[in-house]
């Protein structure tokens, strides 16, 4: 067999002939990294020596329904879309030490008590290590006996030690630290990412058994390895989380099997992550009453509503350059919302440091909180309090609208459930007791004068 050199990104699998120092398709330094590409001189016999592909038609295709295997937690059901499908392969990823193995091994603890056969694969930890964790996590010997786990890096030995077992569910961990011998460069490098994972995804198929893979994130934030990964599986799962905080969310954010649009909620505790029942009231705790720059708003992750306190600080700046900060908000959209606010509702921020921070360590992408972001900054910097029990929420245009955002019904039902009376959103909210309806931003900067 032949083979010849060629570089591949590390963050995106672009493929170059020579090596480059910037990539063209994601513009990441230094990503190159070379790899040998074996070609087969009987290739072309091996080709006319593969028979016809079966053709079959709808009609001929007998009608099944696939029974999922329940994880034993509802937070992880409902984002993996009822349960783990047979031979489904799915990919969790997450920043490092916010909770991947731990989650995975929770997994496999509830499996193993319900008298499924498990196999925990690691390629970075010892048996004793893997051990003692699900010891952590409260596995019994004699309760977990079908737990059976694997400390290796090599992809064939492992491979070898699974075929003809009788097995319900597996887990890699990770994938960047197994090898395969069929490729001649170190474990994590894009090409044995991709053989391991074409491997691994062959044999659950092949057996049937739902697989999970955990996967390492680059500084970017992306899955690290060949976007390869990401279409040969059947789901890719986010881990997201402050190592400071103990709120976790599980994202879909792909899924053959169902919605992408769940997100599991849970707390980290010495026992593993707790899934938490009523997420916004969780997030509320320790609320401090009549303090400026306080706001509550009502985001949408998934298919459900949270309600989120935003808090602001105003100060003067004692340079000539003002300091802006965010923490749980976009950086880029807090210096939008504070041009509107100078433009539009006439308050003189030039000369402040503005901070604006989501309470709890989460991180909010719905722009329906605009206006509570736009309503704290008002807050802090007029010295006024907000009610208590006012919720609020909208986008906010560069002409200072208001704009009218998704599933409100919602947001002001999971408002109203925990005692909120007053709802201040966009103009298309129907008005109606303790709803006000607003249609820029000079008005709603107008009525928070006037509380």
């Amino acid at each position: 067999m032949k083979s010849k050199a060629q570089y591949r990104c590390k963050e995106c699998g672009c493929v170059s002939p020579r090596w480059l120092g910037k990539c063209l398709e994601c513009n990441a330094w230094n990503s190159f990294v070379e790899e040998q590409v074996v070609k087969n001189p009987r290739k072309s016999s091996l080709r006319a020596a593969l028979p016809a592909a079966l053709i079959t038609t709808m009609a001929d295709v007998k009608k099944s329904v696939y029974k999922k295997l329940s994880t034993g937690n509802s937070e992880i059901d409902n984002v993996l879309g009822g349960g783990l499908n047979l031979g489904g392969v799915y990919l969790l990823s997450g920043d490092p030490g916010v909770g991947k193995s731990t989650l995975a091994m929770q997994i496999s603890i509830d499996l193993a008590k319900k008298n499924h056969s498990v196999f925990y694969v690691s390629g970075e930890e010892s048996i004793e290590q893997i051990s003692d964790r699900a010891s952590r996590l409260g596995a019994n010997g004699a309760e977990v006996k079908n737990l059976h786990f694997i400390s290796d890096s090599n992809l064939e030995s492992i491979l070898a030690s699974l075929g003809g077992r009788r097995c319900a569910f597996m887990v890699f961990d990770s994938v960047q630290t197994l090898a395969s011998l069929d490729i001649d460069s170190s474990s994590g490098s894009p090409t044995q990412v991709r053989e391991v994972c074409s491997q691994i995804v062959d044999f659950a198929k092949k057996a049937n058994v739902p697989t999970l893979l955990i996967g390492h994130i680059t500084k970017s934030g992306d899955l690290a390895g060949p976007k390869f990964l990401e279409h040969l599986v059947d789901a890719v799962l986010f881990l997201e989380g402050s190592k400071e905080h103990s709120f976790r969310l599980l994202r879909g954010l792909k899924n053959r099997f169902g919605s992408v649009e769940e997100t599991g909620v849970f707390e980290m505790m010495e026992t593993g992550l707790a899934p938490i029942k009523n997420p916004s009231e969780y997030l509320l705790r320790g609320r401090i009453e009549n303090a400026q720059g306080a706001v509550i708003t009502s985001v949408i992750e998934g298919n459900r509503p949270l309600l989120l306190e935003i808090q602001a600080l105003t100060s003067r700046s004692g340079f000539g350059y003002p300091k802006r900060t965010a923490s749980g908000f976009d950086l880029t959209r807090t210096q939008l919302i504070i041009g509107i606010l100078q433009k539009h509702a006439g308050l003189k921020l030039e000369n402040d440091d503005v901070f604006v921070n989501v309470v709890g360590g989460f991180r909010i992408q719905d722009r329906s909180a605009d206006l509570a972001v736009a309503l704290a900054i008002a807050s802090s910097f007029l010295g006024k309090v907000l009610p208590k029990d006012l919720v609020t929420f909208g986008e906010i245009g560069l002409s200072g609208e208001i704009r009218v955002v998704s599933n409100m019904d919602r947001r002001i039902r999971e408002a109203r459930k925990l005692g909120f009376k007053k709802i201040l959103g966009p103009a298309g909210l129907e008005k109606s007791a303790g709803v006000y309806p607003l249609t820029n931003i000079a008005e709603a900067v107008k009525r928070l004068r006037e509380m």
